[in-house]
């Protein structure tokens, strides 16, 4: 097969970034994160008995009964809070974060890492999903609260960590071994004790609301940019999803930060790294210095490669609901999937693999080039409200580096056809891309450069091609059917037989293939 042409001063291909945003909050868990890599991969017992006493102590599992079982794994729940108490006004002012805290999680995510301690796999909850908040005691007035349908960062303001314990635990099936939470100025010190984390972009993006301003490619902020570069909501269509695809790129930049760079080794630095971080952060009483200690050996050899990153699947993203406004809704069958993927301690995306083994079963002939070398921009022709969203997350779950700036496209609700428009010197690129989209037409396009566009028509159901791209699949593989009876819960959909074939996706994406390149 002839070699690909390729254009030399075409950039390679930018990392995928990731899902949506509706209010003007702050974006923590990076910062949460961090805080937990830098806590444990490999700081040695001195750096944590130095810092241990120095974390600020919250009692997140008070009063909780009926709790899921506890099992060999950990869960972190990471929430970030747009507290501002002690913040100076100028400070505000430069960050553009003024107007008043919400007393809500703004951001929430779990953190699971696998019994071996060599798997990470980060989940993001949109703060808006309209989930069962359990029967609680209003700490304001000591009365109790029966249960409620509502937001899940409200419970937080009803019942403190506790209740947002217990709700994400109820909601998920999962056992919450951890707890940590940041607040405003955690976030920026923890980015400026690294020395700044390196971004990527495939095109510009500004938000004047933010105070964003970045230009195409790598850029390395500071902590008040990298602040900016999460809460900016106007850059994309996709608003919370795009921010919460945002934070997901900057904990996997994080990660790749810490363990590539000679931080872990020195232990000056590190030791004034980790005292910085966990000065900033709140964790639940049971988290001590033995505990951190003991997160050492597990997760030594954590790797972006081995951390795995995804969103609560959503099957209505504006539920509007009496006295709570718009809300999102959860696609059941594919978020316990997800969540039961998670309680038996499955991986969610397969290993990296090479060029030969993504390459061998489109049915155009053996694909020479692999997914994670093929730009995609997602355009939505078809007029579908969520669909552009949609598809650049599956193109991403099957390893293609989309660009995470899901868009209309001109004419929008007109294209019955689902279009590939790609420069002809890609020519090898395309039939990767074809094989995840088959039935789409292809439309050379010269001068388009190296980033395809996928204008999605009314056919579009699915990206139906993604095994045969290279992508991780659910049944055979046993890397995704999170809806298999072995992980405790029925597949939705599948017949009394339990068949594989029905066995909903998990999107999901490894943190190699996020990170700038």
């Amino acid at each position: 097969m002839p070699a690909e042409r390729r254009d030399p001063a075409d950039p390679a291909p930018a990392p995928p970034t990731a899902p949506r945003s509706r209010r003007r909050r702050t974006v923590w868990v990076a910062g949460l994160l961090s805080a937990t890599v830098l806590a444990t991969s490999g700081i040695g017992r001195a750096v944590v008995s130095g810092v241990g006493d120095s974390i600020g102590r919250v009692d997140a599992f008070g009063g909780l009964r009926d709790r899921p079982a506890d099992d060999s794994a950990l869960n972190f729940l990471l929430v970030g809070t747009d507290d501002r108490e002690g913040v100076p006004a100028k400070v505000l002012q430069s960050l553009h974060a003024g107007g008043e805290s919400c007393h809500c999680t703004d951001t929430i995510m779990l953190v699971h890492l696998s019994a071996t301690g060599d798997r990470a796999s980060v989940v993001s909850i949109p703060r808006d999903s309209y989930v069962d908040i359990p029967a609680h005691t209003d700490p304001a007035t000591g009365k109790q609260v029966g249960a409620s349908m509502g937001k899940i960062n409200a419970a937080y303001g009803m019942g403190g960590p506790p209740l947002t314990v217990a709700t994400v635990e109820q909601a998920t099936g999962l056992h919450i071994d951890h707890y940590l939470q940041l607040n405003f100025l955690s976030f920026v010190s923890t980015v400026d004790a690294l020395g700044g984390v390196p971004v990527c972009s495939s095109t510009p993006l500004h938000d004047p609301k933010s105070g964003l301003d970045l230009p195409a490619g790598t850029t390395r902020l500071d902590g008040a940019e990298a602040l900016k570069y999460v809460r900016a909501r106007y850059v994309d269509p996709t608003a919370d999803l795009g921010r919460m695809q945002r934070q997901q790129k900057f904990v996997a930049q994080i990660i790749q930060q810490a363990t590539s760079s000679g931080t872990l080794l020195n232990p000056v630095r590190l030791q004034s790294v980790a005292s910085t971080v966990l000065k900033s952060v709140k964790a639940d009483q049971g988290l001590s210095g033995k505990d951190l200690l003991a997160l050492v050996s597990r997760m030594k050899d954590l790797r972006p490669s081995s951390a795995s990153f995804a969103t609560v699947p959503l099957s209505d993203l504006n539920h509007v609901v009496p006295g709570w406004g718009s809300t999102v809704l959860w696609d059941q069958p594919r978020a316990q999937a997800l969540f039961a993927a998670l309680r038996a301690d499955r991986p969610l995306t397969a290993p990296p693999a090479t060029a030969a083994a993504t390459g061998t079963a489109a049915a155009t002939g053996p694909l020479s080039v692999p997914p994670g070398r093929v730009r995609v921009q997602v355009l939505n022709g078809a007029g579908v409200p969520g669909l552009a969203t949609r598809a650049d997350g599956e193109l991403r779950s099957a390893g293609f580096a989309t660009t995470g700036d899901a868009q209309n496209a001109p004419g929008s609700g007109t294209a019955a056809v689902t279009v590939i428009r790609y420069d002809p010197r890609w020519d090898e690129s395309v039939k990767t891309l074809a094989a995840a989209l088959p039935g789409a037409r292809l439309v050379q396009v010269a001068g388009l450069g190296g980033t395809m566009q996928v204008v999605l028509g009314k056919d579009f159901t699915a990206v139906a091609g993604a095994a045969a791209a290279g992508a991780p699949t659910t049944g055979a593989s046993g890397t995704a059917a999170a809806g298999s009876s072995t992980a405790g819960t029925a597949t939705a959909g599948a017949s009394a037989a339990g068949t594989a074939s029905a066995a909903p996706t998990i999107a999901a994406s490894r943190g190699d293939t996020v990170i700038c390149h």
